[in-house]
């Protein structure tokens, strides 16, 4: 017995592509090799859509649209690469770099930090914002690890790997705008909490290093989140 697929026919930067329903405009562009940078995504999460990098036009519509939620649609026009969306990103990574403490000279992750790889690319050579400055705190509780808020960009990857591969649910967030704050188990230190396994694996997903191995500071320790696609089958196959 066969089924049928249901075939979708658009258009990603006057390139003719096709694609499964149900399919993200950022998983369909991705297999055309066409690039759209994120921050908040990572293969084997669910998506939020809180970077707001992945944007994307869509003819027809004048709001952008988030890649990495919007799914496709027959007969769709994406453009990803437009001058508007290239402003665009780049006064987001500003307003990242201006609303913590991120000098990436100084910094323990300089090159091993996915917001500076991606500023790179964007072309952001300044930041023409005023630095907030917050004063805020390190959490080396923890025997093992360390929060570091002054580098954190609240992507949510620590929560939801935590939540949906580790299932130990031991992040979340506090707070809201500005004054939001990843905190463990609510809002207790981290090295009191009674549900954190050790694994490591919120320390591998931080695209900026705010979540660290004290062991390994200042080596030479690239991370390697592309793990969890792979745990994901393994967790489908029990």
């Amino acid at each position: 017995m066969t089924t049928s697929v249901d075939v979708k026919t658009l258009t990603i930067d006057n390139q003719q592509v096709s694609a499964r329903a149900g399919q993200t405009i950022l998983e369909v562009a991705r297999e055309h090799n066409i690039d759209i940078p994120t921050l908040c995504h990572l293969d084997g999460l669910s998506d939020v859509g809180a970077c707001r990098l992945c944007l994307v036009e869509i003819k027809g519509s004048n709001k952008l649209s988030p890649a990495c939620v919007a799914t496709v649609e027959e007969g769709m026009e994406i453009s990803t690469a437009t001058d508007r969306l290239k402003n665009h990103r780049r006064t987001i990574l500003e307003l990242l770099f201006a609303e913590r403490n991120h000098i990436c000279s100084v910094c323990v992750a300089n090159n091993h930090c996915e917001l500076q790889t991606l500023a790179q690319k964007q072309g952001v050579t300044h930041v023409p914002l005023p630095y907030r400055n917050p004063a805020l705190p390190v959490d080396a509780s923890h025997q093992r690890f360390s929060l570091d808020h002054n580098r954190c960009i609240l992507c949510t990857r620590c929560v939801r790997v935590c939540a949906e591969i580790e299932g130990a649910h031991v992040w979340d967030v506090m707070g809201r705008g500005i004054d939001s704050l990843i905190i463990s188990d609510l809002n207790q230190p981290w090295g009191n909490s009674t549900s954190c396994t050790s694994c490591g694996k919120c320390v591998e997903v931080c695209p900026t290093g705010a979540i660290f191995d004290k062991s390994k500071v200042g080596d030479d320790h690239p991370k390697h989140p592309e793990f969890l696609p792979y745990l994901n089958l393994m967790r489908e196959a029990q």
